[in-house]
C-alpha cells in the first residue's frame, strides 16, 4: 500500500542474479569514446572561454572558471550505500527520453551534464536526450550539441521558462518514460535503473533521486545525506528490490515519470511563468489524484545549487514566484490556502490569471481534497487552529518582527497590502486563553498592590492626624 498514515522506508535487496533480473551497467571505458560521434567538444568549449579579468560568477552565478577547468567530464565518487551496487533490475526495463531545458547555460556545465548521462547510463535505456533551448542568446549552443548521437535540439522562438519548455520537450519525447534533468547536473553511477524500475512496476509513481551537492565555488561533488525524514519513518521488508522513501513533495528539478501518466495528470500548469512553485503544484496533483512520490537513495544526481538566479524574470523574481504559488494554492489547497496567504500577505491582490481549466482538470480526475492530503500523506505537519487570529503586534509606530532566528526585534510597521510575513503574528485559542489569564493575573496583582498602597497611605494619613 502507498500510504498508511506515515511515510514508510522500504528496503530489500536481492543479491542473487538470475534470468529474471540482470544487472545492467554503463558503457565500458573503450566504448565511451564513441558516445560523442563526430562532435568536436574541444572547439565547442574553447569558443566561449572566460576572459582575463572577468568575474567568473557574474554570468552564471557559479565559478565559470572552475567549471571550464574541469572540462566536459570527470570522475566522481559513488555516493550510494555500498549495498546499492549489488542491486538487480528487470532485463526489459523500458528506455527513457531525457529532457533538459536551459537558458544561457555555461557550455562546459551543459556538456558535462549530457556526457555524464551518456557515460553513466546503460545505452539501451537512453532513447534520446531532448535539449529545449529556452531562447538563449546564442542558438549555436543547442545546434552544435545536436551533433552528439541521441541528442535532439528544440529551440523556443521566445522566452517561455522552464515549465512550458518542459511541456514542449515531453510532447516531443518518443519514449514511454520521461526523465527531467536540470542543465547543471552530473548523474552518478547507475542512477537511472532504480528509478525506471519503480515506474515500470507502477506507472503512477513519480520518483526522484537523492540530490547531491556540487559546490558553486570549486565544483566539488559532495554527498547529500541519505537519512531523509519525511515524517514518521518505519522499516518494512517487502519483495521490492529498491530502497525508497515516500515523500509529500519533491524538489522538482530531477525526476522520472511515465509519459502517459504525465499527460493524463495534465502535464504542468502552463500558465505558470519561468520558474518557481511548479514542484508544489505537481506534488499536490500527483498525490491527490491517485499517484505517489518517492525518493530513491540508491539513485544519486549531483546539482549545482546557486545563491541567485543568473537570468531575469520578465515580471521580476518575487512577483513571478507569487503568481505561480498562488495558482497552486487556489487550485489545490482548498480552505487551507488561508495559511498560504498568512505566510505571504503580499500575495493578496496579485494577479494570477484564470484557473478555470485547472479546476476543471481536478474535477475530471476526481482528485482528493487537500484535507485528505494532510491526513494521509503528511499527517506530521502541524496545522494551526482554524479559529486563529492574525494581527500585527504594535507599540506606537513599531511592530514586533521575526528575524528568522530565535531573536525578535522592533521595526517600522509596514502598511497594507505589503505587510511582510515577518510582522504578522498568529494568536490561537490556547495562546489567547493564556494571555487572558496573564492579563487577569496582572490585574489581580495590580489591584492587590494598589489596595496595599492605599491602605499604607491611609495609615500614614491617620498617624499624621
Amino acid at each position: 500500500e502507498k500510504i498508511q498514515n506515515n511515510v514508510k522506508l522500504c528496503f530489500s535487496i536481492d543479491f542473487t542474479c538470475n534470468e529474471a533480473q540482470l544487472v545492467t551497467r554503463a558503457p565500458k571505458l573503450e566504448q565511451q569514446g564513441q558516445l560523442l560521434g563526430q562532435f568536436d567538444q574541444k572547439a565547442f568549449l574553447s569558443s566561449k572561454q572566460l576572459k582575463a579579468g572577468e568575474d567568473p560568477y557574474r554570468e552564471h552565478a557559479f565559478n565559470l572558471q572552475e567549471s571550464d577547468r574541469l572540462g566536459s567530464e570527470r570522475t566522481i565518487r559513488d555516493t550510494r550505500h555500498y549495498r546499492c551496487s549489488s542491486m538487480t533490475f528487470d532485463p526489459d526495463l523500458p528506455p527513457t527520453s531525457i529532457i533538459i531545458t536551459f537558458h544561457n547555460e555555461a557550455r562546459s556545465t551543459l556538456l558535462r551534464t549530457i556526457k555524464s548521462v551518456l557515460m553513466r547510463s546503460p545505452p539501451h535505456l537512453i532513447q534520446e536526450i531532448i535539449l529545449v533551448d529556452d531562447f538563449s542568446s546564442d542558438p549555436e549552443d543547442c545546434r552544435l550539441l545536436s551533433q552528439i548521437p541521441k541528442v535532439h535540439c528544440l529551440r523556443n522562438e521566445r522566452r517561455e521558462g522552464l515549465i512550458r519548455s518542459r511541456v514542449r520537450g515531453a510532447s516531443a519525447a518518443s519514449a514511454s518514460i520521461l526523465t527531467f534533468l536540470d542543465s547543471h547536473c552530473e548523474v552518478n553511477t547507475d542512477w537511472l535503473q532504480p528509478m525506471i524500475q519503480r515506474v515500470k512496476e507502477d506507472h503512477t509513481r513519480v520518483v526522484s533521486p537523492i540530490i547531491d551537492v556540487i559546490s558553486l565555488d570549486n565544483f566539488a561533488y559532495l554527498a547529500a545525506s541519505a537519512d531523509l525524514r519525511g515524517g514518521e519513518r518505519s522499516h518494512c521488508f517487502t519483495t521490492q528490490t529498491h530502497l525508497f522513501y515516500l515523500t509529500p513533495v519533491i524538489a522538482g528539478g530531477i525526476f522520472v515519470m511515465d509519459k502517459g501518466w504525465f499527460n493524463r495528470l495534465g502535464q504542468y500548469d502552463t500558465h505558470m511563468d519561468i520558474w518557481g512553485g511548479e514542484n508544489f503544484e505537481l506534488s499536490f496533483r500527483v498525490w491527490m489524484c491517485g499517484g505517489s512520490l518517492e525518493i530513491l537513495p540508491c539513485s544519486r544526481v549531483g546539482h549545482v545549487f546557486r545563491k541567485r538566479h543568473p537570468y531575469d524574470f520578465p515580471e521580476g523574481n518575487a512577483l513571478t514566484y507569487i503568481k505561480n504559488t498562488r495558482r497552486a494554492a487556489e487550485v489545490w489547497m482548498d480552505e487551507y490556502k488561508q495559511y498560504y496567504y498568512a505566510a505571504r500577505p503580499s500575495a493578496q491582490g496579485k494577479a494570477f490569471g484564470s484557473i478555470a481549466d485547472r479546476l476543471a482538470l481536478r474535477r475530471k480526475l476526481n482528485c482528493n481534497s487537500f484535507r485528505w492530503y494532510l491526513e494521509n500523506v503528511y499527517p506530521e505537519l502541524k496545522i494551526p487552529e482554524q479559529d486563529a487570529a492574525y494581527s500585527l503586534l504594535k507599540q506606537g509606530g513599531l511592530c514586533l518582527e521575526s528575524h528568522g532566528t530565535d531573536s525578535l526585534g522592533l521595526a517600522e510597521c509596514k502598511s497594507t497590502p505589503s505587510i511582510p510575513a515577518s510582522q504578522v503574528w498568529m494568536v490561537n485559542s490556547t495562546l489567547f486563553s493564556l494571555l487572558t489569564a496573564v492579563i487577569s493575573l496582572s490585574l489581580f496583582f495590580f489591584l492587590f498592590f494598589f489596595l496595599k498602597v492605599v491602605k499604607t497611605l491611609m495609615w500614614s494619613f491617620s498617624f499624621a492626624i
